[in-house]
């Protein structure tokens, strides 16, 4: 998963210096990594995850 996470975090900062943060793709990405942060922020409120 730290790969993934790696690879869209280098294309969400390529698309964000060529200026296309409004594209379909970067807010896809965008909206994975705030939908996975809240769930393991759920996970750790009721200590189902360590961190």
């Amino acid at each position: 998963m730290d790969r993934l996470a790696a690879f869209e975090q280098s294309e969400m900062d390529r698309l964000k210096a060529e200026g296309k943060v409004r594209t379909v793709t970067y807010r896809q990405y965008f909206s994975n990594r705030m939908f996975y942060k809240k769930m393991l922020d759920k996970y750790t409120q009721y200590g189902l995850l360590e961190r």
